[in-house]
């Protein structure tokens, strides 16, 4: 098991930028896939991004496609998730989760081990 935790979420205003990281603990010397998740008051949560073990391969919403960047650093066990142009639309509570197929997936019954969640509100 992998123990998850996120940072980094905020208020930012409409056009801004916020980095979120997640840094993970525990059973760190197994291989995964790294995503992030969001879920928004009343609705389900979606998938956002995800890398796969070596970062080799990305996947993107469409929704955030070319305005969010996933990232990794294995030596550090940490994934990140660069936004940028951010919509208000992207106010939700953001989740990392860990994936044993390590080619990384947009599904979200693949994932394994989930973090808390960090918040992001974007105003306009």
């Amino acid at each position: 098991q992998v123990q998850l935790v996120e940072s980094g979420g905020g208020l930012v205003q409409a056009g801004g930028s916020l980095r979120l990281s997640c840094a993970a603990s525990g059973r760190t010397s197994i291989s995964y896939a790294m995503g992030w998740f969001r879920q928004a008051p009343g609705k389900e949560r979606e998938f956002v991004a995800s890398i796969s073990w070596r970062g080799r391969s990305t996947y993107y919403a469409d929704s955030v496609r070319g305005r969010f960047t996933i990232s990794r650093n294995n030596a550090e066990n940490t994934v990140y998730l660069q936004m940028n142009s951010l919509k208000p639309e992207d106010t939700a509570v953001y989740y990392c989760a860990a994936s044993a197929l390590i080619s990384g997936t947009r599904d979200l019954q693949r994932y394994s081990d989930w973090g808390q969640g960090t918040h992001v509100t974007v105003s306009s």
